[in-house]
């Protein structure tokens, strides 16, 4: 197998492909034993994405916050407001009193501010913070400061200070975002990346913004059809009685094997899965970094938590039997050879031993993954094109590449024509993966041909 294939063939399924299988982080799950208060629901997106909270929430969100756990929000704080870059001021002389009271929480967070010249940082924590909108008081304007914090205010409190001080300094992945109009009718288009790496949260204000000004939020799959989820898991297993072992050649699936042992998930773990399904899977493992946040909260699942705890319409461009049985379409050579290269990159991203070629291959898969993740936080379509050339992909001799795009670009076109199209006034959000977005035969340029207005959202 060429290696250039390879590794554009591993991307080109990340940018456009959805076959994401994880839930929403939804707020409205009442069989849980703790749930947040309404006034909390809208910062679980950016808390999960941040890494502020974790999928065990709900056994201690209402709880008092340990110290242990202030000290790892605090970290989060400190790293996020890090990548900034400001400009630095000399420690405060003045210890400040850190306990797990909501006084010792903002004191905890705002020292991880007052390491910087940020306006009014000098005037102290409740003042800093509360003009920030970080604390809010109750009805008789009180900060509450020696009652014990539980872990959803301390949560807030941290999310909402790291998106007041990206805000303030225009920071944030901006995303590539254009904004279509016909009439009364606005859709905003965000081309996605199925995954979580180059530090991409928390996303610009202007991202958030067309988020929760849409009513309806719309995908490639609806990730919350407990219905389609169910089939895709179909899809991707046996029901024939045979397994894995049937499918691969033995070389292969020792080493599938031996991956699973790694991922803990025991002897014989993944027989049940087809070489497709494990490709994939691998594929995405393969390409997140250190820099991949604690939950590995990939941007499409990040729009859809948002879109679902702000009570939106959730819609979606395809079905998952649909997007599935492009996979599952796939010959029993192609899936063994995609298996084989997913899982090899894989592999020498452990740390295991490989040929030179793949070893290139990963490089170039590194060096073009950090790229267009650059290009998509700085909202740069024509930076993002140059690094990926769609127009290879499509016309490539890769029984996969091709269908991803040429067999499903022009339903997309037509699903957003649609939305625009619809009666009255109305706002819509469509994200799908960033390869959809582009030339050629994008959205975009699709949306254009058709006479509707589609500019880059400034």
């Amino acid at each position: 197998m060429k290696k250039h294939h390879m590794f554009r063939r591993l991307l080109a399924g990340v940018l456009a492909a959805g076959l994401l299988t994880l839930p929403a982080l939804a707020a409205e799950d009442t069989q849980q034993t703790q749930m947040p208060d309404p006034w909390a629901v809208s910062a679980l997106a950016d808390s999960y994405a941040l890494g502020l909270v974790d999928d065990n929430y709900t056994s201690y969100i209402q709880s008092t916050v340990t110290m242990e756990q202030l000290e790892n929000m605090s970290r989060i704080v400190a790293d996020k407001l890090a990548l900034l870059e400001l400009p630095q001021r000399t420690a405060d002389a003045v210890s400040l009193v850190v306990d797990t009271t909501r006084g010792g929480v903002m004191n905890a967070l705002y020292q991880q501010a007052a390491a910087y010249e940020l306006p009014g940082v000098e005037e102290g924590a409740a003042s800093f913070l509360a003009g920030l909108g970080v604390v809010q008081g109750d009805q008789a304007g009180e900060l509450a400061l020696e009652r014990p914090c539980t872990y959803q205010e301390a949560m807030v409190m941290a999310n909402r200070l790291i998106l007041a001080v990206y805000d303030a300094n225009d920071a944030g992945a901006k995303g590539l975002l254009w904004k279509a109009t016909n009439g009364e009718n606005t859709l905003y288009l965000l081309g996605t990346i199925h995954l979580d790496r180059d530090n991409v949260y928390p996303l610009h204000k202007s991202l958030r913004d067309a988020i929760d000004a849409s009513q309806t939020v719309s995908f490639e799959l609806d990730l919350n059809d407990q219905e389609g989820l169910a089939l895709l898991k179909s899809m991707q297993t046996y029901a024939d009685g045979t397994t894995l072992a049937d499918h691969i050649s033995p070389e292969l699936y020792q080493r599938v094997q031996a991956q699973a042992e790694a991922l803990g998930m025991g002897a014989n773990g993944l027989d049940a899965y087809k070489p497709w399904a494990l490709a994939s899977t691998f594929s995405t493992l393969s390409m997140t970094n250190d820099t991949t946040g604690a939950n590995a909260m990939t941007i499409d699942l990040y729009v859809n938590t948002r879109a679902v705890n702000g009570g939106k319409t959730i819609d979606a461009v395809e079905t998952y039997a649909f997007q599935g049985g492009i996979f599952d379409g796939l010959s029993a050579e192609y899936q063994e050879t995609y298996l084989d290269a997913s899982l090899s990159l894989l592999e020498l991203a452990q740390g295991g031993e490989t040929d030179p070629a793949m070893e290139e291959a990963a490089q170039q898969q590194e060096e073009m993954m950090s790229g267009i993740f650059a290009a998509w936080k700085a909202r740069d379509p024509e930076a993002f094109a140059q690094v990926y050339d769609k127009a290879s992909v499509i016309n490539s001799d890769d029984e996969l590449n091709a269908k991803l795009f040429t067999e499903r670009d022009p339903g997309m076109i037509q699903a957003a024509a649609s939305y625009l199209e619809t009666e009255g006034e109305n706002t819509f959000f469509l994200a799908v993966g960033a390869g959809h977005m582009v030339d050629p035969g994008g959205i975009v340029s699709g949306l254009r041909e058709l006479g509707y207005t589609v500019e880059l959202v400034e």
